[in-house]
């Protein structure tokens, strides 16, 4: 049976044809793949889970980046299910840009606009 499998395995790799990926090929993928803000987007994840440690985070969203001259700041908003209800978090994340070494971490709560009737 061992046999049959093996046979089988290199009967796949002939027909497909074997291409080994060079390890500077892997290492390019790999930072390809790796957004440049995600380093910050853990942090936003982690202040939030620590302000908000009963809700779920359902959700999680990009918004931009700003550089300045000596401050960067990045912007996320997290989507969070509660017990009673789902709500946004807005997470500011402002770094200096040479160290980045965190400066300031502020959550807003987004609040969600009221469903009103229609004008006529």
């Amino acid at each position: 049976m061992k046999k049959i499998i093996l046979l089988s395995c290199i009967a796949c790799f002939l027909l497909i044809g074997y291409q080994p990926v060079s390890s500077a090929m892997a290492t390019q993928t790999t930072t390809q793949q790796v957004p440049s803000y995600a380093k910050w987007g853990q942090l936003a994840m982690k202040r939030t889970k620590e302000a908000y440690p009963k809700a779920e985070i359902v959700d999680y969203s990009h918004l931009g980046r700003q550089e300045g001259p000596i401050l960067t700041t990045e912007k996320f908003r997290l989507w969070l299910k509660g017990e009673d209800k789902e709500f946004g978090v807005n997470v500011t994340i402002s770094f200096y840009k040479e160290t980045e070494m965190v400066k300031e971490v502020k959550l807003e709560e987004v609040k969600r606009k009221a469903k009103g009737k229609k004008r006529r």
